[in-house]
């Protein structure tokens, strides 16, 4: 289906449009259809209630002491001077962990705070609490630590002690040892992950060879709600948490183990989450909060201002990747290999996963026969990285596309037809060696995507369409219109054997006369539109119009991370399993109801109807008194961890594919941006809320243009030089451009409704798709993102200001 930028606003289900195509009344707010959301009015009237809104009575402020330093020894820490202070309740450090000193969301290496070491800057050291939030911030500056400042490692490869090698030289041979000249930062060494993809011949030729080195920034998350929580304790030594997140379950088993109690002792609930995009995965001031709160017995809110939350959360990882592409004269992919170094910065976080993200998919949805791809996770004293919308597969999509760009002009060939001659298909093998079992649409992504019509010539008589234009910089004399595409795939869902599931619990009973369903899940709504979705699955398998979205907490088992693009697919699977076991129960006391046995019933607008008879009863007159209650864990089906030496096996339960095309115009004198068009074509599998799938594909869009063009945490020796929305520059509504969409609907036969997860996907291709149309329009190979000013400068020379070769393009 074709879906316009502007979607049309659906009536919502309470008064629903009444017209001859109309979905029958089960349908009406249900799977397909979008109702509105039930969070949506308060949102956009300010009246939704986000974690920095949290309060009570008496309450007091959390604040933390961070390290100024990216690396350095503690020697000694005196918060006597501070804890004297007037409306000073608390000040704690290490000492003051009553249970397990590190956490980690895999690896247990992060301390709660610092015990001897710092190894990044914003390292928590140290936490006050007092009365006023001023007073507590004016408190910690009175801590006094005594640091032996040491020197940082900030460079994943020299910390692995990789020489940096020649780029037209062969790939590094495998390192075994850490390099001397590297401070080990940690008691294992320097590395996270290693991941080896092996397949075909270990030394492959080709009549076409390309090999390009690639760089990508940290990007921040930058989502718009700082992180906030409010702890209160309770009066038998357990501790409630109010807590914006994205993983309560995981959460609560890291602060169990920090604070020596049991999970009944700690009970999470989800506060207002003011966006997410992976930054609220790991923990923040979570122990914290729960730490003052029990040592002073009163409540304690911690918020952080936007500076200290870029220190609070994980980022993006950096990347340097090598690659060299081999084909036919043809076009056809003999080999590819590939170096990837993913900075994960000080603590290892979900570095693990990203390595196997970008390791097992850093190909790109294309059929290769020969693969030796070298995928590593490294500890630096850089900021903290881990999970971000894309997970891995943005930085590698950024070197495989600039790849295939350049084999199609080494070779002569159209770029697109380059990629469809080498596109992934149903049947084809990944590089783990499982089989693609559902559809793979790459070839007709591509070719729709070719098929949208092209914005309007540029137009240089209207300043104000310019880049930089706005500012009278330009009459249009440099300015170079671009074109380009790419294509990209994502899993969905946890991946390499984990035990991925969500738990639902569904409850269908009378309310007020009329039948009402209640369903409770742990699954994280942060703003993407999940509550929706859960009353949209009620509706639509118990035929009942009102359904309530109970309240998100650690009260009903896990529902995993919103993360991976996994919730519709999972926690909507479990919440439609529990919606039939409440329905097999409901039509089994329909045959009792009725004193007969009926095989063709189904639930539709408050009824329970036979397909020959018609309504038989209403389910409000079947239940009468009784409620019907099924709590119920799903899962996907199994994956399994991959081959350590090889790279093989069945690694990921689905992906998700999709694909852009980026018009671009490029002031070459200025080095100016403007992006004319991003357009996008994307197999979902079904629909679930078409408005909410635009939105999705919209919001992606953007972060990926992001940071192709602007969004970038400048580091210098460890340190952020930009930790605000001043200086780090997220794209705003003068800087999106029109969206054409085109949603494709392949079921997975393997998926809930055969649905695909949507958010994670265009966030791989757009980025890509605006550097090949900047390069498209100044003739650069362009291989840093995000992409600078000084990067695209014509000189005038027919060279850029790096002194790159100029390759006008007609």
């Amino acid at each position: 289906m074709t879906i316009p930028t502007e979607a049309p606003t659906e009536a919502p289900p309470e008064s629903p449009a009444e017209t001859p195509d109309s979905p029958p009344d089960n349908a009406r707010g249900g799977v397909g259809e979008s109702p509105q959301r039930p969070d949506a009015t308060l949102k956009v009237t300010g009246e939704f209630a986000y974690g920095s809104d949290l309060w009570m009575d008496d309450m007091l402020w959390g604040v933390t002491l961070r390290s100024p330093h990216p690396y350095a020894r503690i020697r000694n820490i005196d918060i006597g001077e501070a804890l004297a202070t007037a409306g000073v309740f608390a000040v704690l450090t290490h000492e003051d962990v009553p249970g397990n000193k590190t956490f980690g969301l895999e690896i247990a290496d992060q301390p709660v705070l610092a015990i001897d070491t710092v190894r990044y800057q914003g390292e928590p050291v140290a936490l006050v609490a007092a009365d006023h939030p001023e007073i507590a911030r004016q408190a910690a500056k009175k801590i006094k630590v005594d640091y032996d400042v040491l020197e940082p490692v900030t460079d994943a490869r020299t910390a692995l002690g990789h020489s940096t090698p020649d780029l037209h030289g062969e790939l590094a041979e495998e390192v075994t040892e850490l390099s001397r000249e590297a401070a080990h930062l940690h008691p294992q060494g320097n590395l996270v992950r290693h991941l080896k993809v092996r397949v075909g011949d270990p030394t492959p030729s080709a009549d076409v060879v390309v090999v390009g080195e690639y760089h990508v920034g940290m990007q921040d998350q930058a989502f718009l709600g700082p992180e906030a929580g409010l702890a209160v304790p309770d009066d038998v030594g357990g501790v409630d948490l109010y807590i914006a997140t994205q993983w309560l379950h995981v959460d609560q088993r890291q602060i169990c183990a920090a604070l020596n109690l049991r999970p009944d002792q700690v009970r999470l609930s989800l506060a207002g989450v003011g966006g997410a995009f992976g930054g609220r995965e790991d923990l923040s001031m979570h122990v914290h909060g729960c730490l003052l709160a029990l040592h002073t017995r009163k409540p304690i809110k911690m918020v952080y201002n936007r500076e200290e939350s870029f220190f609070g959360h994980v980022h993006r990882h950096p990347a340097t990747m090598r690659y060299e592409h081999g084909a036919d004269r043809d076009g056809t992919l003999v080999y590819v290999k590939a170096e990837i170094y993913l900075d994960g910065g000080a603590y290892a976080s979900s570095t693990p996963a990203v390595v196997g993200n970008a390791g097992t998919m850093g190909l790109g949805p294309y059929v290769v026969p020969h693969i030796h791809v070298d995928c590593y996770g490294v500890y630096t004293n850089n900021p903290p990285c881990g999970a971000m919308r894309g997970f891995g597969s943005v930085q590698a999509a950024f070197a495989y596309e600039a790849q295939m760009d350049k084999l199609a002009a080494s070779l002569g060939m159209d770029p697109v037809e380059l990629r469809i001659v080498n596109a992934m298909a149903e049947g084809s093998l990944a590089p783990t060696g499982q089989i693609i079992d559902s559809a793979a649409p790459v070839v007709e992504l591509l070719e729709r995507l070719r098929a949208m019509p092209l914005p309007p010539a540029l137009d240089s008589s209207d300043l104000r369409h310019l880049p930089g234009g706005v500012s009278n910089t330009t009459h249009g004399e440099g300015v170079r219109r671009g074109v380009g595409y790419a294509v990209a795939y994502k899993n969905v869902a946890f991946s390499e054997g984990y035990d991925d599931y969500s738990t639902a619990r569904v409850r269908l009973e009378v309310v007020g006369g009329a039948p009402q369903a209640t369903v409770h899940t742990a699954a994280a709504e942060v703003g993407q539109g999940l509550v929706t979705v859960e009353q949209q699955i009620c509706r639509t398998e118990l035929g009942v119009d009102t359904v309530v979205v109970q309240p998100k907490d650690t009260q009903v088992g896990s529902g995993g991370s919103t993360s991976a693009s996994r919730q519709t697919y999972v926690t909507g699977g479990a919440v439609q399993a529990a919606c039939h076991k409440v329905r097999e129960r409901l039509l089994a006391l329909t045959q009792d109801y009725l004193h007969e046995t009926l095989h063709d019933l189904r639930l539709e607008g408050g009824m329970v109807v036979s397909d020959t008879r018609g309504a038989v009863a209403s389910i409000a007159d079947v239940l009468g008194a009784k409620a019907l209650e099924e709590t119920l864990e799903w899962r996907h089906r199994k994956t399994e961890p991959i081959d350590p030496e090889k790279g093989q096996g069945f690694a990921h339960v689905q992906y998700a594919f999709a694909a852009h095309r980026a018009v671009v115009d490029v002031d070459v004198e200025l080095g100016l941006v403007k992006v004319v068009e991003l357009a996008c074509t994307q197999d979902v599998g079904k629909a679930i809320n078409p408005d909410a799938v635009v939105g999705q594909i919209q919001g992606g869009s953007t972060q990926g243009m992001g940071l192709a063009l602007m969004e970038e945490i400048q580091i210098s020796e460890g340190k952020i030089r930009n930790p605000s929305f001043t200086d780090y520059l997220i794209p705003t509504i003068l800087d999106t451009p029109p969206m054409p969409i085109e949603v494709l609907e392949y079921a997975d036969p393997h998926a809930p409704y055969g649905l695909r997860g949507v958010g994670e996907a265009p966030t791989i291709s757009s980025g890509p798709a605006v550097m090949a149309a900047i390069r498209d329009a100044c003739g650069l190979e362009l291989t840093r993102v995000p992409v600078r000013p000084e990067h695209i400068i014509d000189s005038g020379d027919g060279r850029g200001s790096r002194g790159e070769p100029k390759r006008r393009q007609p």
